[in-house]
């Protein structure tokens, strides 16, 4: 199973359509956020994943009830850290900040956090997995990413945004002109 991973979009619609085409794309049966959308405004572009969206808070939510109510038109939305169980059996921990995972001895197979806006996947000596998306805006680093994780061999990988096409761009690279 094929889970998208993403967090910190802080309201950049372009780079969260870039998102949701990379998961698309993929095939993700699930795409899970991991903190800090910011505005309801940031939902609708969403609402075009082909699955359901399983989310957190962060700690730089602007308007949590507008992002409350629109999340619920794709999925959940929760305060962290929680946990839940993929289709598959896999025990995930979703949480925005890391702080909230130091100490923890419970039983899971992968963590999935954000806030420092950089990209990281390690394995403790437990053999547990935390991902850590990076920054969908880009605002903080100029390198906007995402992640995949393959709940099948547990592995997961960091995506690149900026090597994604733009959705107004054609194959040969060209760019159709702006609606008016």
């Amino acid at each position: 199973m094929l889970i998208g991973i993403f967090a910190d979009s802080h309201d950049h619609l372009d780079n969260i359509r870039l998102a949701v085409k990379v998961f698309n794309e993929a095939g993700c049966v699930l795409v899970v956020f991991a903190g800090d959308l910011v505005s309801s405004f940031a939902v609708p572009p969403l609402r075009d994943l082909k699955c359901r969206v399983i989310a957190c808070f962060g700690d730089n939510e602007g308007n949590k009830i507008g992002v409350a109510a629109g999340m619920k038109i794709i999925g959940t939305l929760g305060e962290p850290p929680f946990g839940f169980k993929t289709p598959d059996g896999r025990r995930i921990l979703l949480t925005h900040m890391d702080r909230s995972l130091r100490g923890l001895d419970g039983e899971f197979d992968a963590a999935i956090y954000a806030h420092t806006h950089k990209p990281s996947i390690t394995r403790d000596d437990q053999g547990r997995l935390f991902i850590n998306p990076g920054e969908t805006s880009g605002w903080s680093y100029g390198k906007p990413t995402v992640a995949l994780l393959d709940t099948t061999t547990m592995e997961a990988r960091i995506i690149a945004l900026h090597d994604q096409p733009r959705a107004d761009e054609a194959a040969d690279g060209s760019r159709s002109p702006p609606s008016l």
